[in-house]
This record gives C-alpha cells, structure tokens and sequence, in this order.
C-alpha cells in the first residue's frame, strides 16, 4: 500500500487537531483589536462639555452669590428688613456656610448608586429656585435669612460640591486650564448678574427680580445638569464625606490654612466693594458698575491663572497671585479709590486674582492628596471653610467706621488675610519641592546601588547612602522655600 493511501486509511489523531485549532484560534484573538481599559480616556475630549457646563452652573450659583453685593447694598440703603447691616452681612455668609455644611451628604449622594452625580445635582438646581421664590415673599428678616441664606446655601452647595472635582477627571496635562475656565463662569456670572441685578430692582422691583432669577436658574442649571458625565468608577474617586485621616498629613493642614484665610479675604472683598463705592461716594450705578467689572476680571482673569500654571507651575502661580492680591488690598484699595476711576482700576487688577483659590484648588488638592482622594479632601476642606464663609463678611462690617475714611480697617484686614494665606501656601510649595526632591534621590540611589554592586560591601554602601540622603533631606525641607522651580 502506498503512503498516501496509508494516510488516508487511519484516522488524524484527536490530539494534533485540538493543538492546530487553538493554535488558530490564538492567532485570531491576537490579529483583533483589543479593547481599551476602562480607565484610559482621551485627554479632553467629552471632558471640555462638562467645562461648559460646570461654567454654566458656576455662573448660575457663584455669579448670583456675588451678585448680593448689590442686594446688600440695596438692603443697607433702605434698610427693607429694618434691622442692623450685620444682619443683613449674617445673610451671605450663612448662605457661603451652609453649601460648606451641606458638602458631607452632596459627597455621600454623589457616591450613592440610587442617586449619584446629576441627580444631586438636580436637587440642588431644586433648593436654589425655592429660594428665590421664598425671597419674593418675604417680608422680614427671618424670612429672607431662611430662603436667601438657607435654601441658596442648600442648592448652591449641592451642585458646587458634586460637581467641582468633574471636570478634574477628564485633564490630566491641561487640568489647571479646565479649572480655570469652570471657576471663570462664576466671575462671568457676576459681571452680568451684578449689572441685571441691580437695573431688575430699579425697574421691576425687588420681589420680581427674585422670581425672574429663579426661572432663569432652573432653565439654565437644569439643563447643565444632563450634560454633566463623571468619572468616578474609572478614576476609581474615594467618596468617604468625613475622612479625618488627611488631618495627619502637614502638607493638607497647610492647604487648609491657605484656604481659609484666602476666603476670607476674598469674601470680604467681593461683599464689600460696592459698598464701600457707595460710602466714598459713588452712585449706586457706578457703584454696580464697578462690581460687574470686579467679576468681569474674575472672568477673565482665572483662565489666565489656569493657563500659567500649566507652563510655570500650579503652586508657584496659586501663591504670586494670593500675594499680589493682599499687595493690592493694602497700598491700591486703601490709598487709591477715592474716585471712580480709581476703583475701577482696583477692580480690574484684583478682581484677576482675587479668587485664585477657585481657579486653582482642585489642581492643588490633586498636588497634595492625588487625583483618587479630591473627592474626600475637598469635602473635608468644606467643612474646615463653614466658620471664616459664616463671619467673615461680619468681621468685615464690623470693622467699618463712620466717615468716608470708614473701610480703613476692613481694607487692611483683608490685605493682610491674603498676606498671611501666602504665607502658608509658599510652606504648602517648600514641602512640595521636599517631596519631588525626594522622588528623585530615590531614584539616585536605587541607581547608585546598581552601579556599586559588587564594588563596595553592602553595609558601607548602605552608611554611604543613609548618611547623604539625612543631609539632603535636612538642607531640602529649607531649598523649597527660595528654590526656582516649577511646581
């Protein structure tokens, strides 16, 4: 019999078909793309409609919560609730306290699976139009301290909490820019709401100009509210409301403590300029008008911060900026705003960097705790904020005396507020420094190791090594805080 006829009498072995199939099989899994992992994203991307639409929101809740510089000020002009201006002061900064209060459980909904992120979201867009509504019935003071004060505080909360650290999860290289254009919609806000504001009473009244500003901010936010689309699972976001444990790092103490003190100094500054416009002086429309030029470079102002601390660093530019700021609280406010032209100026040149804090703390928070941890960081960092957003536009009236001269003191304070927040924020920059310096002595030394294998015995490499890096770290905990950096 022939050999092929060999072949064909016995059957192929079970065996050799098996292994020539998955063989194959193998082949065509590797020749078909492989889908990508759920954590990778295209820097941007749908990223930029959620910085639309956060911006949005921003300049539906922020700009309207600077927009009561002009509702103070028409409050203390004709005292409409009959009681002192630290009552009517009380108002804005319960309405700042209670959206820090509120940040625990917007945290603990956005995380809940039966609610999450847009859901919360619309809630809030819910507490803000009561609020208005309520305002344009109320008739004494504890009525408008429980509907402006409370219930914006409720709504404002709401949505500013659960969707600040969004935008964060689609940038990771032009994450301060992104920032920069959301925190921008509450400087735009204000510029348009300082202006509409104040023209809505003169024509229709205080109680319809609230009830305009609620439809407004229910068709505005709540249509933002569809487009917002987080990445918490992907980015796999810690969302515990009250994670005490960030208090035993000194690097986040110091965080805080540029926060706090640069809001206050920012509260009192946005709460207080159109009045004092109005106590050296100035007609309640130019006073307005130097108010919606303060948020037009807030607008304007905090893209350029997020822009240059992507190319020269995100601490250094978060710090000049806090310090240029209480530079120009002490010399330009206090000594060079007796006139219209004058307070213009300071208006546009603070105003850019006065809310520096808004344009660059999700980017920082991320520097101090990591991109997982914002959630969680800036819900604590909230909390720590409730007490300053209470008092300080209290402090600020307080501080105000009789006479044209009568802001003397409140100018000062708030200069040395951004001052003392520089302070701590160039310590919060040093340690960063410390920490990269760090990175790269590790690196050295692993190194290091690899080359001296075999040259030198162990121990005395190890002496070697623990005796640089003691003196490094030593001299470095100091380097930061003159060194010339990128950070």
């Amino acid at each position: 019999m022939s050999e092929p006829e060999k072949t064909r009498g016995h059957p192929r072995s079970p065996t050799m078909d098996d292994s020539t199939q998955s063989e194959t099989q193998s082949v065509q899994l590797q020749e078909q793309p492989q889908p990508q992992p759920q954590d990778e994203m295209k820097e941007g991307g749908y990223g930029w409609v959620v910085v639309v639409a956060v911006a949005f929101m921003n300049a539906h809740t922020w700009g309207l919560n600077s927009a009561y510089a002009v509702f103070l000020a028409y409050y203390i002009r004709t005292d409409t609730f009959h009681t002192t201006p630290l009552g009517y002061a009380f108002i804005g900064g319960l309405s700042l306290s209670i959206a820090f209060l509120v940040s625990p459980l917007a945290t603990f909904l956005a995380g809940w699976d039966k609610c999450g992120t847009r859901m919360t979201i619309f809630l809030g867009v819910i507490f803000e139009v009561i609020s208005f509504i309520g305002s344009s019935f109320a008739t004494q003071l504890w009525h408008i301290i429980l509907s402006q004060g409370v219930s914006f505080g409720l709504g404002l909360g709401l949505i500013f909490v659960v969707s600040a650290p969004v935008p964060a999860q689609w940038f990771k290289t032009r994450r301060s820019l992104a920032n920069g254009f959301v925190a921008s919609g509450s400087g735009f806000g204000g510029l348009v709401y300082s202006l509409a504001t104040n023209a809505m009473i003169e024509r229709i009244g205080l109680p319809w100009t609230f009830r305009t500003l609620a439809i407004i901010c229910f068709v505005v936010n709540g249509i933002a509210s569809f487009f917002i689309r987080d990445r918490n699972t992907a980015v796999r976001s810690v969302l515990v409301a009250f994670n005490w444990k960030l208090f035993k790092r000194p690097s986040f103490i110091m965080f805080q403590l540029w926060m706090t003190l640069s809001l206050i100094g920012y509260v009192i500054l946005v709460f207080s300029i159109v009045a004092y416009c109005q106590a050296v002086g100035l007609t309640p429309s130019q006073a307005s008008l130097v108010g919606a030029l303060f948020n037009l470079a807030q607008g304007l102002g905090r893209p350029a911060v997020g822009l240059s601390s992507d190319v020269v660093g995100r601490m250094n530019i978060a710090q000049l900026c806090t310090l240029w700021c209480g530079l120009l609280c002490l010399f330009v406010w206090t000594f060079g705003t007796r006139t219209l032209a004058g307070c213009i100026v300071f208006a546009l040149l603070s105003g850019s960097v006065a809310g520096t804090i808004w344009a660059t703390v999700t980017p920082i928070c991320a520097e101090v705790v990591g991109l997982a941890m914002i959630p969680s960081a800036l819900s604590m960092t909230w909390i720590v904020l409730i007490l300053p957003a209470t008092f300080a536009e209290v402090i600020g009236l307080s501080l105000r005396t009789p006479g044209t001269y009568g802001y003397r003191d409140v100018q000062l304070f708030t200069g040395f507020m951004y001052i003392g927040a520089f302070i701590f924020g160039w310590v919060l920059r040093a340690w960063k420094v410390w920490e990269l310096e760090q990175i790269r002595l590790k690196k050295e030394q692993q190194e290091l190791a690899i080359r001296e294998d075999g040259v030198l015995p162990s121990n005395e490499l190890r002496r070697h090594t623990s005796r640089a890096s003691t003196v490094k770290e030593k001299a470095l905990h100091l380097k930061g805080l003159w060194a010339v950096q990128r950070v």
